[in-house]
């Protein structure tokens, strides 16, 4: 005899201090009237779900997160198919159902296997999902590429969404920064908040780990997913950016990734290449047979030398020379993280 499937919700026991899992119907969940964080009981609950039922503080910020789109209505979310904007949007379509729209950026500077990727979620979510076309590299502000390159980006970007929404009379814009986005310096937060761009995440004090913890209880694809950036980070501020240089840039990673590296970037210095992989992945780059395949296959794509970060991959990497130089006025909140549209 089959066992029926239960779901569960985390929810607010008010008179403890703990979360206690609370059996709601789906018809319910429907209604939007549990807020919570929905998950099979098949299994023992793990070691990170006990750390944070004790401490009360994912399942609140789940529900906080839940009322925050709730309360907006109809939202159109810019979706890059990452890690965080996956969640949100998932989460947003569980709360908000048909008055969900997402939208994603095509161009250049995006990876098409991440476009290839954003569309396989939403249609696997069943969610209505536009794509658009940009080309930032038509606009002397970006591809001149200084330290506020993220801002023209950002700015078109918004204008173009918040055009969109007022077309199809949707109340908010939203991305899916998280709160570790402001910590390091992002320009683009300014035109997300010129533009009146409202951030979910970072109202709910979501921080990437947290999304990634609940992303696997929710058996999202994307929970392990690599952080994803656009490829114009990949130059230091100041060398002009062009499409020739972009994709070479891309070939040389996509080249690294069928070796098994999946969180890699090929930091581009004119004719010099800077390897960042995890950092337990930096013995397998002087592997002699394979660094010669890559030496061969980087200096092919138009590289002349080609060289591994001993610190291995890190976010944001190419502000460092900001921070050193003094040249970032401000350390103000940024826009987005590694979710090139969210």
């Amino acid at each position: 005899m089959k066992k029926k499937k239960i779901k569960t919700h985390i929810g607010r026991d008010a008179s403890l201090d703990s979360y206690q899992v609370a059996f709601k119907s789906r018809s319910r969940r429907r209604r939007g009237i549990d807020a919570g964080v929905h998950f099979s009981t098949s299994r023992s609950m793990t070691r990170s779900q006990q750390r944070y039922t004790n401490e009360g503080d994912l399942a609140s910020k789940a529900n906080s997160l839940r009322k925050i789109l709730r309360e907006m209505g109809r939202i159109l979310l810019a979706f890059s198919g990452g890690v965080d904007s996956a969640f949100l949007l998932k989460i947003a379509y569980e709360e908000l159902v048909e008055n969900v729209l997402a939208v994603t950026a095509v161009s250049p500077i995006h990876p098409t296997e991440d476009y290839e990727s954003a569309c396989r979620i939403a249609r696997s979510f069943k969610i209505k999902h536009m794509v658009i076309e940009t080309n930032e590299l038509k606009n002397p502000n970006f591809w001149s590429n200084p330290p506020d390159r993220c801002y023209f980006c950002k700015k078109e970007l918004f204008q173009t969404l918040q055009a969109i929404a007022r077309q199809k009379n949707i109340a908010f814009v939203i991305d899916a920064s998280t709160i570790d986005d402001l910590s390091d310096f992002r320009p683009g937060r300014t035109a997300a908040q010129e533009e009146g761009i409202r951030s979910p995440l970072i109202e709910a004090r979501f921080t990437k780990k947290e999304i990634r913890t609940l992303s696997q209880e929710m058996g999202l694809p994307t929970w392990n997913k690599p952080s994803m950036a656009c490829l114009a980070s990949r130059f230091p501020y100041g060398e002009f950016i062009s499409l020739e240089k972009i994709n070479r840039v891309a070939r040389a990673e996509n080249f690294l990734r069928d070796f098994g590296f999946s969180q890699v970037r090929v930091r581009s210095h004119d004719k010099l290449a800077r390897i960042e992989v995890d950092a337990e992945d930096i013995q397998k780059l002087t592997n002699p047979e394979l660094r010669e395949k890559i030496i061969n296959e980087l200096k092919h794509l138009g590289f002349i030398y080609v060289t591994i970060d001993l610190e291995g991959y890190r976010t944001g990497s190419q502000n460092e020379v900001l921070t050193v130089s003094g040249d970032a006025k401000s350390k103000e909140p940024g826009a987005g993280g590694e979710d090139y549209i969210s």
